[in-house]
């Protein structure tokens, strides 16, 4: 999953086209839609106060860090805080994997997934609100207590409805800790050098991808994964103290300064009105009747999916048809609770005009979709179809991460001095096709682990090309104040289209899996125990038998569809991508702009597109 962001050191001055781009800039101000409310303005004016008093106080902050020791010391310390979350997300996604085996629930998997990423998705707009209200270290140290109380509900879950509740808490906690992350270098950092700074949190692949797999292998999650979650409760707060000590620093660094004095006297708009008004700003700027209706009608459309299948359909059971109509019912009451009555929409309608917010936004939404399609069960079928190992399968699932990590400072460094990102994206997104199209040729069989480890490697070079920089992407149009807005609202569309995958993926996997092992092994019992049991069942029966052989060729049918699906979104997606802004990027936090302003520039390679399609209209 990307993450993010800003500044550093100056490499050497422009090359020579960056200099011609430079003098195209131009902004352009938009009008506000009509759905507008008169309250709208005066709702922002008055949190506005205290969002610009935080966002000046990260800027300040970030001035204290000027030399390369200090920049590598917070740096070092992100990269401490990520190297946590990252091991453990690691280790976690496949205790969990266990766990639904364990529950004798395997199938569920894509269940819990789509409840998790609904979740983490809605999660991610409230830290943004808030943490341009209270600041991003108090954000950080709540996103801290979720992940811990969300890891000891699910180390101590007995079900696989307890552990999806502890899943909710961890997720909230994950999404928060990344997200502040990513909010704090991005407040230190430019936008010529913000992917780099982003590629930060990518490194520790460089060595969890291969300690991940022995520390899986030691622990021995068929008895002790209970165990292995819960050690994290305490592991990750203490590997978050490094970035809260240097986040404290910067501030005893400026406690002598004047403008920072003068911003301690400015009073926020709690000092001024209390709690209860605070909460009821809030309650508006943050959406919340909004957030609830669109969580709980996108839960209610996308959960059924992935549970309506199995040994049995249950497409015609009260438990499936009802949440279908209650989230259909719900779409229509979210549309116009956002388009009437919200005084600050969920989405930023004003922005979302600009090609340079949504072409990014959807592009976002189908990368996650697309990892899911491919990647849903992947670790499943190493195991069952691939015949690799625990330890094998651990590191094979984690190697997209470990080749991001190798490339992007090479990649990073490359965009610093070439100011443009659509280049490298374009390049990116062509690289999905490749990526696929080993998914679809290795789906099982003796060279599955070989097949997918190629894939795995074509993909992380892909990510560093193509996923990071439209995270950039959106942040590169806007201003230091709207950064926080965009960047979450990217990523709860990152999420949900996560969310979506997972529950197509699971609705193909429950629908198509069980049929085909019923008619491949031709013993009920025995397609019931490999559809909800599969590692026991491989380990019953090894490689080389029958029923293992027919067991793969069900994977095989199935993952077939998971990747085709994948496949097919890859082209609309590589579309997007010519629709993306270009703007240079310069050394500046943001944009400067007004609220009602996006930055309209040249765009070689659109111009040069349309210049060609120009002349053929023209010839023709």
């Amino acid at each position: 999953m990307p993450e993010y962001q800003q500044g550093g050191p100056s490499l050497g001055s422009e090359s020579t086209p960056n200099e011609n781009y430079g003098k195209a800039n131009v902004v352009q101000t938009e009008k506000e839609f009509s759905h507008d409310s008169k309250n709208e303005p005066e709702l922002g004016d008055k949190l506005q106060i205290t969002k610009r008093i935080v966002i000046r106080k990260a800027e300040l902050m970030a001035n204290q860090y000027d030399g390369w020791l200090l920049k590598s010391m917070f740096l070092f310390s992100a990269f401490i805080c990520a190297f946590s979350y990252g091991l453990d997300s690691i280790i976690r996604s496949i205790y969990m994997t266990y766990a639904m085996n364990d529950y004798q629930t395997h199938s569920l998997l894509s269940t819990v997934s789509v409840i998790s990423l609904t979740i983490s998705a809605v999660a991610q707009i409230f830290f943004a609100g808030l943490s341009d209200v209270f600041g991003r270290l108090s954000m950080f140290i709540v996103a801290i207590m979720f992940y811990v109380v969300g890891t000891v509900i699910q180390s101590q879950a007995y079900d696989v409805q307890r552990y999806a509740a502890g899943s909710i808490f961890y997720y909230i906690g994950l999404v928060g800790s990344m997200f502040q992350v990513t909010l704090m270098l991005s407040d230190c950092s430019s936008l010529k050098w913000r992917l780099l700074y982003n590629f930060v949190p990518a490194w520790p692949a460089l060595v969890t991808v291969w300690i991940s797999g022995n520390v899986v292998h030691v622990a021995n999650p068929e008895k002790n994964w209970s165990w292995g979650i819960a050690m994290w409760a305490f592991i990750f707060p203490a590997t978050c103290l490094p970035i809260i000590g240097c986040l404290l620093h910067m501030r005893w660094k400026l406690r002598n300064n004047s403008e920072w004095k003068e911003l301690q006297e400015e009073k926020t708009y709690f000092q001024t009105h209390g709690l209860v008004q605070t909460l009821k700003q809030l309650f508006w700027k943050l959406d919340v009747v909004g957030v609830l209706l669109f969580s709980v009608s996108t839960g209610c459309i996308l959960i059924p999916l992935t549970i309506a299948g199995g040994a049995s359909t249950h497409w015609r059971s009260a438990k499936v048809i009802a949440p279908l109509v209650l989230g259909s019912l719900l779409v229509p009451f979210f549309i116009y609770w956002e388009s009437k009555l919200a005084l600050v929409p969920l989405a930023p309608f004003k922005m979302l005009k600009d090609r340079g917010i949504w072409a990014p936004l959807l592009i976002t939404f189908l990368i996650c979709f697309i990892y899911m399609m491919a990647a849903g069960y992947l670790y499943t079928i190493l195991l069952v179809a691939g015949n690799e190992s625990s330890l094998s399968a651990t590191r094979i699932t984690s190697l997209y991460s470990f080749v991001a990590a190798v490339f992007s400072p090479v990649v990073g460094i490359f965009v610093a001095r070439f100011s443009r990102l659509k280049p490298f994206a374009v390049f990116g997104c062509s690289l999905y096709f490749v990526t696929m199209a080993l998914f679809y040729h290795f789906r099982g069989g003796t060279d599955t682990g070989k097949g997918v480890i190629g894939a795995m490697v074509v993909w992380g070079i892909t990510s560093c090309f193509f996923n990071y920089p439209i995270n950039i992407s959106m942040q590169t149009v806007t201003s230091h104040e709207n950064m926080a807005t965009v960047t979450a609202f990217g990523l709860t569309i990152f999420r949900i289209g996560g969310a979506v995958g997972a529950a197509v993926s699971g609705a193909i996997w429950t629908q198509s899996l069980y049929p085909r092992l019923l008619k491949a092994l031709g013993d009920p019992t025995l397609a019931l125990e490999a559809y909800n049991m599969p590692l026991s069942f491989m380990l019953k029966h090894e490689w080389g038998t029958p029923a293992r052989d027919a067991m793969i060729e069900a994977y095989r049918y199935v993952q077939k569809y998971e990747v085709l699906v994948g496949l097919i979104f890859v082209a609309p997606m590589f579309l997007l991508t010519f629709f993306l802004r270009d703007p240079p990027l310069t050394e500046d936090y943001g944009q400067k702009l007004e609220d009602d302003e996006y930055v309209k520039h040249d765009d070689p390679i659109t111009d040069w597109i349309a210049e060609r399609f120009s002349s053929f209209k023209k010839h023709e």
